[in-house]
Order: structure tokens, then sequence, then C-alpha cells
């Protein structure tokens, strides 16, 4: 239950640090959402069933990248720009914070917004 309020509360900083945040979720490595909000005046642009996907897919990506972490080093964090929305994760511990955000954000106010995160995050469990 602390772990529910603990993501809750980094769900809502999350949101906090940028009004074109759309979305949020924290997944663990089994690839189950723990914890989501998207903003209230949005809808997804994805059915929930295809959302709980693209959520198992992020960790298999995950999973996929650790193979070189030896030799390249740990993954920071994914960027993916798409025409209607960008998306980015990012990790700590044994979970993946999923962030959409609205398109139109400079590289970098992005990257800014990238920093926010991961700072956010670093005592999640």
């Amino acid at each position: 239950m602390a772990d529910k309020v603990q993501h809750v509360s980094a769900i809502s900083k999350i949101f906090s640090l940028n009004k074109k945040i759309r979305y949020v979720a924290i997944i663990s490595d089994s690839g189950k959402i723990l914890s989501s909000e998207m903003k209230l005046d949005k809808h997804s642009l994805l059915k929930r069933q295809n959302e709980e996907k693209f959520c198992k897919d992020v960790v298999k990506r995950k999973k996929m990248r650790q193979e070189f972490d030896k030799s390249l080093g740990k993954v920071r964090y994914v960027n993916v720009e798409r025409e209607n929305i960008t998306q980015i994760v990012t990790y700590v511990n044994s979970k993946s914070v999923f962030v959409t955000i609205e398109p139109e954000l400079t590289v970098m106010s992005k990257e800014q917004l990238i920093s926010k995160i991961k700072k956010t995050i670093t005592r999640l469990e």
C-alpha cells in the first residue's frame, strides 16, 4: 500500500513539471501497470488493451537494452518522437516510468523535463 501512495505522489509531481504532459505510468519489470494517470482534459491515443500491450513492450525493450549495459553503460532514458506524441521512458530500480508529452515542446525543453523527471523518481521503490 505504501508503494501505491509513493507511485501516486511521483505521478503527481511529474505532472506538475510541465503542462504539456499527457500521461504518466509506472510499470513493473513484469510489464504490469502499477499506477497511471491521464491528464483530465486529454484522452488516450491508444485503446486500453493496446496501452497495456505497449507497457509490456516497454519492459521487453528494457530487457533487450540491458544486454549492452556492460559495454555501453546503462540506458538513462529513451525518447521517441512521433507525429502525435513524444514518449519518454526512464528506469529506476525495478520499474520503468513512461511519460507522454504533447509533441510541440522544443528539444531543449524536453531535455530539461527529462532531467527533472529523473530527479523526481530517484527514490521510487
